[in-house]
């Protein structure tokens, strides 16, 4: 009984030893912002999350969302004249001049790299003639065009509004989405840039000091820092390596370095954890006598240590990483060859010919039998 008892005891410090050794080697994140989410840029895949579905305010992060819809819907050449409701926005701002023709491009700029909340005003009454129908037509944008759906904004900078929320998670779609548009991705990764106005004329340095190297971290290619009282200190980044792109978004940290350096802790995460896979079009899934397979060939993200692939019942492919499914797609079913069946009658038909061949062969043998007794009979007569 002590031999069994001693068996047990060191098998329970071998299998402690083992789950301590992956915890050291997968440690959790300690993220101090309320909320955080990291996303894979290319393939959609979740790859940390810490309450990335409620809602929050996110201060001038709400400048990515008012820049890939101006690119959109405007025309970067266009000319706008700046009104005095602009001028007069309080925040942060380019300090432009009312009657003063800016080009629409030089606004975005001035938006994204100096947070320009008259800028971003200025934009907005370009666009739909005042800051009231940008905000329906921005919304609609965002939910029918990019596909958010906890998130509504009041104003085109992000200025503190109860009804001006959104969430970690939609934000990354919204930069993911942004990112694809080769004008916004220069834009948001502009660390300076030369300002020549009717009020001055200085050079204009981005916020983000992750983006301007004061905060040393490989593969930055992107940013934009958010504060107000409200919403306490926000900040979306993107980056990049050889391997995997990635998009880090935190929102209400109480200082601006507890954003940092979650930021910089998502980073460094993504970069030592995902890699990808390629999942070829012929390559076949099975799940109780089903088969799926791909459409076209699809990218997938997985954790280099702890990653399955599983099937659901609707043929939908899960990428499980640390436990957690980061992304979902959809499989085709994969139709099983028809089956020849033989008609009913014919079939009767050829089991009644099986019946009169073994009656036939009966009666040959038989006969056979019947003749060869009669000769020997004949014989012995």
């Amino acid at each position: 009984m002590s031999k069994l008892v001693s068996f047990f005891m060191i098998l329970m410090l071998i299998l402690s030893n083992e789950v301590n050794a992956y915890a050291a080697e997968n440690p959790p994140l300690e993220i101090k912002s309320e909320a955080a989410v990291l996303v894979d840029s290319e393939t959609g895949a979740i790859l940390y999350s810490k309450n990335s579905d409620e809602r929050l305010y996110p201060a001038s992060l709400t400048k990515i969302a008012t820049a890939i819809y101006a690119i959109e819907k405007g025309k970067v050449d266009d000319v706008v004249t700046v009104s005095a409701r602009a001028v007069k926005e309080e925040g942060t701002r380019v300090y432009l001049v009312e009657g003063e023709r800016v080009p629409l491009k030089k606004l975005i700029q001035g938006m994204l790299i100096n947070s320009g909340n008259d800028a971003a005003v200025a934009i907005a009454e370009h666009l739909d003639g005042s800051v009231e129908q940008f905000t329906d037509n921005i919304n609609k944008y965002l939910a029918e065009k990019i596909g958010v759906s906890d998130t509504h904004f009041s104003n085109p900078n992000g200025l503190f509004n109860e009804n001006h929320y959104t969430t970690a998670l939609d934000l990354a779609l919204i930069t993911n989405y942004a990112k694809q548009n080769p004008i916004f991705t220069e834009i948001f990764g502009t660390k300076e840039l030369g300002w020549s106005s009717e009020s001055w004329e200085t050079k204009l340095l981005t916020h983000h000091r992750l983006l301007k190297g004061e905060i040393p971290v490989e593969g930055i290619t992107g940013g934009k820092t958010g504060f107000v009282n409200e919403s306490k200190h926000t900040l979306a980044t993107t980056a990049e390596n050889k391997n995997i792109n990635l998009t880090a978004i935190v929102l209400k940290a109480d200082s601006s370095k507890a954003s940092y350096n979650d930021t910089k802790k998502l980073i460094e995460y993504g970069f030592s954890s995902f890699t990808h896979r390629i999942i070829r079009q012929n390559e076949l899934f099975a799940l109780n006598k089903k088969e799926f397979y791909p459409k076209n060939d699809i990218v997938i993200t997985e954790h280099v240590d702890n990653s399955e692939e599983v099937i659901t019942e609707q043929g939908v492919l899960e990428v499980v990483n640390n436990g957690q499914v980061s992304q979902s797609i959809q499989l085709e079913v994969k139709e099983p060859k028809p089956i020849k069946v033989v008609k009913k009658e014919k079939l009767l038909s050829s089991e009644q010919n099986g019946i009169n061949i073994f009656y036939g062969m009966i009666v040959f043998a038989l006969a056979g039998l019947f003749i060869g007794v009669k000769k020997r009979h004949v014989k012995k007569q």
